[in-house]
């Protein structure tokens, strides 16, 4: 009986192993597919970003100091 009791405890083990590296497989396949959709988000935010910037009347320094919260409160009256 208890070899019988070691294999059958054996056989879950393996199976929970496999059950295991099929999670993993799926948890590394999903986290790929994140990190892709972020990298992606950031790029197409960078794109409008730059667009914008195209086409406003703002020099770099204005857009920089107003991104870094530097903007003096003259220059948000201004507008």
């Amino acid at each position: 009986m208890a070899g019988r009791n070691q294999s059958t405890i054996e056989d879950r083990i393996k199976k929970a192993e496999t059950v295991l590296v099929k999670a993993k497989e799926r948890y590394d396949a999903a986290l790929e597919n994140l990190n892709r959709l972020v990298k992606k988000k950031k790029e197409m935010e960078s794109r409008e970003l730059m667009q914008a910037y195209e086409k406003s009347d703002r020099s770099i320094e204005e857009v920089l100091a107003f991104l870094r919260g530097t903007a003096s409160e003259d220059e948000d009256e201004s507008e």
